[in-house]
């Protein structure tokens, strides 16, 4: 052989539609490898790549109106109340993405970004903070504590699927 072509013979249909056995070149044989390779991994692919997110917020009209939009862009979403529930949650189901609100009850948004960016399993999972606050103190303050991004409260529907993608990417 020249290498030009493999030993493998392959049963393929005749111009006479009968079932007939001939040498398959590498490139024929690489080409069909990698088109099954691109059938087969399309859809795992969008399985695999599930975005578990959890949704942070003590207003439940923003965690359900968030978890409607995640979930019909494909994502897993998991919601908590307060800072203290979202700890308890995020070491249960390791969330790829965090949004987390500032103003809550008992921990607010800071406290609880902190406290995920100190921890070492968590350190490099995405927070973005949720507020109706704009200004740049507060903006400030939450780049100190760890977040990843800032996103003001009424969120559209392509300002939330924009950070997932982002951080989705990283």
């Amino acid at each position: 052989m020249r290498g030009d072509c493999y030993g493998l013979i392959t049963p393929t249909a005749c111009k006479e539609r009968t079932l007939c056995k001939r040498r398959t070149t590498r490139e024929e044989l690489m080409s069909q490898e990698q088109l099954n390779a691109t059938e087969d991994s399309t859809p795992r692919a969008a399985v695999a790549k599930k975005l578990r997110i959890l949704v942070v917020d003590d207003s439940a009209t923003i965690r359900r109106s968030a978890e409607t939009m995640l979930a019909k862009d494909g994502c897993d979403v998991i919601t908590a109340e307060n800072g203290f529930e979202a700890l308890s949650k995020i070491t249960r189901h390791k969330p790829d993405l965090i949004f987390v609100d500032i103003m809550m009850p008992r921990l607010d948004g800071y406290q609880t970004c902190a406290i995920i960016k100190n921890n070492a399993e968590f350190r490099y999972t995405p927070v973005v903070m949720l507020t109706s606050k704009d200004g740049l103190f507060d903006m400030a303050r939450g780049r100190v504590v760890g977040s990843d991004q800032y996103l003001t409260k009424p969120f559209t529907r392509e300002e939330l699927l924009g950070a997932v993608k982002q951080h989705a990417a990283s």
